[in-house]
Formats: structure tokens, C-alpha cells, sequence
């Protein structure tokens, strides 16, 4: 295959990218988000995220809308793409100076636990059906901890080859952190997809002490290989995740290639999405209490994604290195802002479908928006608008959120 034409493609990409990545602007952002999240007062920063898996992504960005023909080229080429249409949104995303290309791991995806999470084959749109590789507790003897391992010679060859298309422009840099990372390391997620979810319900009440021994099991699973990676060297000053921007006085900026990093020097991400229906007593005995462990070991801590925490601040308080807790869609804001108060940052997260996906009613928008900034008075909030499954054929939309948001915002500030 010729690689000329892909380079090309990718190489004018990364000079736009270069260039916007190089503005003022990314430090001003930078400044933002390290005061922010180190608890001193600042504006209200804005976010509206999004991933491929979301159904207007997969249109925009997919594989059909991509010019490189190469499927790695290819992927780099999205990754480009998706950044410099988020530019385009105005938010207070940031764009750091370089690419990161994934170190080849013996652990893949779907495979971290030794048994392979599978699904039955995807209806139109998206429904399928789980399949937990852990249908009876004699299957547990099937599970193996994540081990950390890379492969030198495919990551080497990978970085290279990205590197020879574009390192005069963009540092490369690789992403040598272990397996489990976010949400693979929260246990939350984790002991869902071997078990299911509805059986994992069932069994808070049905088999406590086996449910608690898998827990223990994952536990130490991620502690290991969190350790291990840890031992080699390989943790790097962009092994962070808060679902925001990982800075803060008292955590290493993000830095490309940067490693022999401590976990003690980063943030870490956790959340219990699947847990939303439990009880906060039984949220602490069969899964806050199995992540306290793990999360000690980081600087600071993002603890929720999409689950409604508010009966649970409480609970919260108990991991030593907390700072940002989630405020989502079906939590009750002023409650929340209320336990929370200044302690914490709130990353309040508006519903989507209200925002951005199922039409764009500006008069709604801005009544949520001055009821969970008034709501949110006196605490350090952000607003971040994700899981953005449709902006039904309008990307545009988002730009246009993020300015009635800003003026809201600044409207609030008076």
C-alpha cells in the first residue's frame, strides 16, 4: 500500500493541529483548569464532550467519512479530526501539543480478566443483549489477573511509523500505563461485565460472601497490575483521568513521555455507574470499600460518571483524596450543592437530551442552566455536557450551547 497519499493527509492535519495546540489560549485553559481544580475561585469553565461511540459520531467521524486508506493512518486521522471540530466548539477544552499513540498490551479490551465479555449480535441501533462470561461462581476459577506487559517491538514499530509521518510536527508520545485504567480499574464496571448486572443485584442478597471474594479477587487484580506498571517505570505524566483536564497545584501537569511517575503524583478516575440503584450501605460494603484501596495509592481522585450520587456525598467523604465528585442528569443539583459546598468541585453535568439531542429549545436550555447555577451558588462548579448521543444532523448545535452557556454563566457571575 502506498503511504504517500495518507501522509500527506495526515501531515496537513497536524499542522492545523500544531498550530492551535501552540495558541495562547491552551495556557490560558491550562491556568483555568489548575485553579479550578485546586479549589480557588474561577469562572465557570465549560466542557461538551463526546466519543465514537455516539451515533453522530459514528456518522461524522467514521471510517467512510476518513481519507487515509490504511487503517492506522486512518485512526490517527479521526483522532485529528474529532480534535479540530472540538477547537470549532469553543469550550474550554484543551488541545496539548501532541498525539498519543497505546502501547501494545498483552491485556486487551474485553479480555482483561482472562474470560471474554461477549454480547449477542447488535439489533439496528445499537441494543444487544450481555452475555456475563461468569454465569455460575465455579466459573471464577476461569479468571486471571491483568498482567502488565507490553510489547516492545509492536510499540516501538507503531511509534515510529506514526512518528516518521508526523514527529516534526507533533511529539509521539506513548502511553505505557497499565490495563487498569478508569474504568477498567473502578470495579464497578468490571465486576458487571463478568457477572451482568442484574444477577450482580441479585447477589448482594442471595451470595454476600461470593460476590465479596470476586470483589476481593478484582481488587487485588488491580492493585497488582497498577504496581507492577508502577515498579517498571512506565506510569507517565499523562496516565491521568478526571474526565475534565488533569490539573491541579498538587499533581504533575500532564507532559508528554514524562515517566517513572507515581500514582501518588496523578489523578485517578472512579465510578459506580452500575451501583446507582444500591443502597449507600450497601454501595459501601460491596464496592467503596474494595476501591478505597486502590484509590489511596493516587494524588487526587474524579469519583462518579453518569450514576445520581446524591444520597451518597456522605459516603464519598471517605476517600482521603477526593476533589471532584459528579452532579449528573438524575441527581438533584441543589441537594448535591448543598452537601458539597466549597469542599469539593462539582462537575455538574445537564442532561443532554435537554441540552443538545432531541431538538434545540434555547428557552429550556437557559431555565436548566439558571437553576443549577443558582442552585450551585458558593461551590466550585463546572458544567459539562457529555454523552451526547445525537445532535440530530446539526453539529453546530454544540457551538451554540457553549455560547448561551457563557453568557448564562456570566449573567450568574453579576
Amino acid at each position: 500500500m502506498n503511504d504517500r497519499h495518507d501522509i500527506e493527509i495526515l501531515r496537513e492535519l497536524a499542522r492545523q493541529y500544531a498550530e492551535i495546540a501552540a495558541d495562547p489560549i491552551q495556557e490560558e485553559r491550562r491556568r483555568l483548569w489548575r485553579d479550578h481544580n485546586s479549589l480557588r475561585p474561577t469562572r465557570v469553565p465549560v466542557l461538551a464532550t463526546y466519543g465514537m461511540w455516539n451515533v453522530w459520531c459514528r456518522e461524522v467521524f467514521s471510517d467512510e467519512a476518513m481519507s487515509c486508506r490504511d487503517p492506522f493512518y486512518r485512526s490517527h486521522e479521526r483522532t485529528l479530526r474529532m480534535h479540530l471540530f472540538h477547537h470549532e466548539v469553543g469550550d474550554d477544552y484543551l488541545l496539548e501539543p501532541w498525539i498519543t499513540v497505546l502501547a501494545s498490551q498483552q491485556c486487551k479490551w474485553g479480555k482483561i480478566w482472562g474470560v471474554e465479555e461477549r454480547h449477542s449480535d447488535k439489533v439496528e441501533g445499537g441494543a444487544w443483549k450481555f452475555l456475563p462470561p461468569i454465569a455460575e461462581w465455579s466459573d471464577t476459577t476461569r479468571l486471571v489477573s491483568p498482567r502488565h506487559v507490553i510489547d516492545e517491538q509492536a510499540t516501538a514499530r507503531n511509534a515510529d511509523r506514526l512518528g516518521e509521518a508526523i514527529g516534526d510536527l507533533l511529539t509521539i508520545n506513548v502511553d505505557r500505563g497499565p490495563a487498569c485504567h478508569g474504568f477498567q480499574s473502578d470495579l464497578s464496571y468490571c465486576v458487571t461485565q463478568l457477572r451482568g448486572l442484574e444477577q450482580l443485584m441479585v447477589d448482594m442478597y442471595e451470595s454476600p460472601r461470593e460476590l465479596h471474594a470476586l470483589m476481593a479477587f478484582l481488587r487485588d487484580g488491580v492493585l497488582a497490575n497498577q504496581a507492577t506498571a508502577e515498579a517498571a517505570g512506565d506510569y507517565s505524566a499523562t496516565d491521568q483521568e478526571n474526565q475534565c483536564h488533569p490539573y491541579a497545584d498538587s499533581t504533575l501537569p500532564p507532559e508528554p513521555n514524562r515517566y517513572g511517575c507515581r500514582r501518588g503524583q496523578l489523578w485517578n478516575f472512579m465510578a459506580a455507574q452500575e451501583f446507582e440503584l444500591i443502597s449507600p450501605a450497601m454501595h459501601e460494603e460491596f464496592l467503596l470499600q474494595y476501591q478505597l484501596p486502590i484509590l489511596k495509592h493516587w494524588g487526587l481522585t474524579a469519583y462518579g460518571c453518569c450514576e445520581n450520587l446524591t444520597q451518597k456525598i456522605d459516603m464519598l467523604r471517605k476517600i482521603p483524596n477526593l476533589r471532584i465528585i459528579a452532579v449528573t442528569p438524575r441527581a438533584d443539583v441543589r441537594r448535591c450543592a448543598e452537601q458539597i459546598g466549597a469542599d469539593y468541585v462539582v462537575s455538574w453535568r445537564p442532561n443532554p437530551a435537554d441540552m443538545v439531542c432531541c431538538q434545540f429549545d434555547e428557552g429550556l436550555i437557559r431555565r436548566i442552566l439558571r437553576e443549577g447555577l443558582q442552585a450551585g451558588r458558593g461551590c466550585r462548579v463546572h458544567i459539562h455536557l457529555k454523552d451526547i448521543e445525537t445532535v440530530q444532523g446539526e453539529p453546530d448545535r454544540l457551538a451554540r450551547w457553549v455560547r448561551i452557556v457563557r453568557e448564562e454563566t456570566d449573567r450568574a457571575a453579576v
